[in-house]
């Protein structure tokens, strides 16, 4: 199974509706957003998903919080503060925002950590773990843009850069 990752959208509507048609063009199965979508009208774009969509709330989400929350809920996403304990293909999955709130977990009961917040990319394999954050997309500069793809049975992460 393939997932797709994208991280801190930021409310850049036009960056949204390529992540979209790019996911879709990957046949990915289900995405993750790692947070920080910022408004409601962000989240109606991802609709156009042909992969259910999860995720967690970002710091940059509390202040449109309860919006998002009923945005979510309407469009059948699956969005909750950090964390989000998933268990896919037989992996168990942690999805954050900060990397910091992997201090109220423990990192190595996981297969695979996803983070967002600091809108670098980090792909490290340790102990046969992935952590991976594929950067931002919320960016104006083409090319610097990027999402993420994830092989769940090989933990092989992918990065598109747009």
């Amino acid at each position: 199974m393939k997932i797709g990752v994208v991280s801190d959208t930021h409310n850049n509507l036009g960056n949204v509706r390529e992540i979209v048609t790019l996911f879709n063009a990957s046949g990915v199965e289900r995405v993750i957003h790692t947070g920080d979508i910022t408004q409601p009208k962000t989240m109606e774009l991802f609709r156009d998903l042909d992969a259910p969509l999860w995720g967690v709330f970002g710091n940059n989400d509390q202040g449109e919080l309860n919006e998002l929350e009923q945005a979510a809920a309407e469009l059948g996403f699956h969005f909750v503060q950090p964390p989000l304990p998933l268990s896919w293909c037989q992996r168990k999955i942690v999805v954050v925002h900060d990397p910091l709130e992997l201090q109220a977990v423990r990192p190595h009961d996981y297969d695979l950590i996803l983070h967002g917040h600091t809108h670098r990319l980090e792909m490290v394999v340790n102990e046969g773990r992935l952590t991976f954050n594929p950067g931002e997309c919320a960016g104006m500069m083409t090319g610097y843009n990027a999402i993420g793809i994830v092989d769940l049975v090989s933990l092989e992460p992918e990065v598109i850069r747009f």
